[in-house]
């Protein structure tokens, strides 16, 4: 916002399956959520085939970092950071929310992360049946620890998931099996589906024109206003 000065934060990721995606084409979705009253952040991480997993998380955990450090100059609340994503993007959010050392190793405050939203995001998704998948995470020693699905806990921050039943990129399984687990482990968590939403139109509701698909804007602002008061 134009008048901004110790407002909460929202830092978004997008997606493109790990191998695509540039912030430059998100400024609409920046002024969708600076005008709900946010400072917004849209982060750029490096992608594949550059490099593999873990270093697009490694690159979000640092882009959290200039957040802590940098983002009171913006006019935002280093102490009140909400991280959110679309598809891979939500998948790189989980993963600082969920599993604490890619922001403890990046010098990152964990309590100042007030909690994660996910928009259509793979977070339970082996084997590795398909070629986004095998070339960003097949050469991982450990299958397991690239599954946001195993960092389950009740310590991480309060979580919001939000799908859209006519998704066939990302299942219904990614949906459901982490709200299992996180509520297994006691973890704060919401979830959210959409009727005859798919895996773009999840995105496309927060750009104005389109907003009358899916209340996908208000549910964001309305939880991340709740977990960063």
């Amino acid at each position: 916002p134009r008048q901004a000065a110790g407002l909460p934060v929202l830092v978004f990721f997008y997606g493109g399956s790990w191998r695509s995606g540039n912030k430059a084409d998100y400024e609409w979705l920046g002024t969708a959520l600076a005008a709900q009253g946010f400072v917004a952040v849209v982060a750029d991480y490096r992608l594949v085939p550059e490099v593999v997993f873990p270093a697009f998380v490694t690159d979000c955990a640092a882009a959290t970092r200039w957040v802590q450090d940098s983002i009171a100059q913006h006019g935002g609340d280093p102490e009140r950071i909400v991280l959110c994503g679309h598809s891979a993007g939500a998948y790189n959010a989980l993963m600082l929310a969920l599993a604490p050392n890619y922001l403890v190793e990046t010098g990152v405050d964990q309590h100042r992360i007030r909690g994660a939203i996910g928009l259509a995001g793979p977070y339970d998704f082996l084997p590795f049946d398909v070629d986004a998948t095998r070339d960003a995470f097949g050469s991982a020693a450990d299958p397991t620890l690239t599954q946001p699905v195993s960092f389950a806990r009740a310590d991480a921050p309060p979580l919001l998931l939000l799908w859209g039943e006519d998704d066939t990129t990302v299942g219904r399984r990614n949906h459901e099996s982490l709200l299992r687990a996180q509520r297994a482990a006691n973890g704060a968590v919401e979830a959210k589906t959409y009727p005859g939403v798919d895996h773009i139109d999840i995105l496309l509701a927060l750009s104005r024109p389109f907003r009358g698909r899916a209340p996908v804007l208000d549910d964001i602002a309305s939880f991340a206003r709740r977990v960063s008061a």
